[in-house]
């Protein structure tokens, strides 16, 4: 008999390659692998991939390992075999002890800071976190803002407004407040910021209501990023140092000091206050370098040595230090894998603008090659403005061959990305 309720929690999530997709099989198969062996090395030998899957949703296998079956628990969020419509030959399933099942749900709840995050170690929720993050980075937000709207309608909307009253309603809260921050980014990543905007705001207020701190601060620095975009410094520097003030009232998480550290950094090198983004740039990297003194909540991304080199490339440039923007540039470019098609763009186009700059055309039109090869299917209005920017920075040189060539090649890609873009 197929296994119809494992085929279900799996295409109850979304796919991270296909936008608007159910997950598939090969993309469950490999988060239940990382499971199963934190150390890529260990992957390779893994006997659970697509087709194990396939035997376990067709029903040929129908009491897979214990280490399978807890694996893919974590993975898809649920407390028990059943859920996943596996059946001990070897004990009596005829009912279930709904107490037990009561306490198996309620356990995976954690007090972080002041107030609970009443979150398993993957729920639903969270899984569709996870997969929405995980194609953002490769398909970009032009692609995913309206699919994320549409599970934050379809999916959690009902969750919040009382069909559904069993569960955490903090949980339901709090993860409405990471989907909602996401969608503002997504809106951001597809040149919609006022959208933006107001996705940070509601999810700021979703958010007191679930009552994770972290979460909390990690969408006033998203505030913060979007002023800095939008030429409004003095209001990044607040947000900024609102989020820094409420982490300071209990146990501080690095990366979202280091991340608010940065934020506040990039407003003061708008305002050309140089002394003041050197010191808290140095002190982002200090903060970062540190032990975390809490457990990072599950429903606020990284912010990593990549992340802080890109921020502090963007503030060197800004004030004009070529040499260590060059450098910084060229970091963040080692530190993101191919993989990561958005923030290694984003690296590759600070180094391509420093270069220009430092009148290296040439190198200049090289890796802004790889850029347009690397981003053939990303829709981001950020990467495509940046590469009209570029466009304009070269249109000097353009009396050179190979600076001429690419501004041709340049010319039919983003013809071809705007017209797809705006459909």
């Amino acid at each position: 008999m197929k296994n119809d309720k494992l085929r279900e929690k799996r295409e109850r999530l979304p796919s991270s390659r296909k936008p608007g997709q159910p997950m598939s099989r090969v993309e469950l198969a490999a988060l239940v692998t990382e499971h199963l062996y934190p150390d890529q090395k260990d992957r390779r030998s893994s006997a659970f991939n697509h087709n194990y899957l396939g035997k376990l949703e067709n029903g040929r296998i129908s009491w897979p390992k214990t280490q399978y079956r807890a694996a893919l628990r974590a993975v898809l969020g649920v407390a028990t075999d059943e859920e996943l419509g596996f059946t001990d030959p070897g004990a009596d399933t005829t009912t279930v002890d709904p107490v037990r099942r009561r306490d198996l749900l309620g356990s995976v709840g954690t007090v972080i800071g002041a107030g609970v995050v009443g979150t398993p170690p993957m729920s639903p929720l969270a899984s569709a976190v996870k997969s929405f993050r995980a194609a953002d980075r490769q398909v970009g937000g032009g692609h995913l803002y309206a699919t994320v709207v549409k599970y934050l309608q379809t999916e959690v909307a009902p969750h919040m407004f009382g069909v559904d009253h069993g569960g955490d309603g903090r949980l339901v809260f709090t993860a409405a407040a990471a989907l909602t921050e996401m969608a503002g980014w997504m809106a951001h990543d597809a040149g919609r910021d006022q959208a933006a905007e107001r996705h940070f705001a509601r999810a700021f207020d979703l958010v007191k209501l679930g009552r994770d701190r972290q979460l909390a601060v990690h969408i006033m620095a998203s505030q913060s990023h979007l002023a800095n975009h939008r030429g409004k410094p003095v209001d990044a520097i607040q947000y900024a140092r609102r989020g820094r003030e409420a982490l300071a009232h209990g146990p501080g998480l690095a990366e979202l000091e280091a991340r608010l550290l940065a934020m506040q950094a990039r407003g003061a090198a708008a305002l050309r206050r140089s002394n003041e983004c050197a010191q808290l740039l140095t002190k982002a990297e200090q903060v970062l370098e540190a032990q975390p003194a809490e457990k990072r909540s599950l429903w606020v991304s990284h912010f990593d040595e990549g992340s802080l080199a890109n921020e502090t490339a963007r503030c060197l440039r800004q004030l004009g230090d070529l040499a260590q923007a060059e450098r910084q540039a060229k970091r963040v470019i080692e530190l993101r894998p191919e993989d990561r098609t958005r923030s290694r763009a984003f690296g590759q186009l600070i180094l391509v603008t420093v270069l220009i700059t430092q009148g290296r055309p040439d190198e200049a039109c090289a890796i802004a090659q790889e850029v347009l090869d690397s981003t053939q299917q990303l829709s981001s209005y950020l990467v495509i403005q940046q590469l009209l920017d570029l466009k304009r920075l070269l249109e000097p040189y353009q009396g050179t061959r190979v600076v001429a060539d690419f501004l041709s090649r340049l010319d039919v890609a983003l013809r071809e990305r705007v017209r797809l873009y705006q459909r």
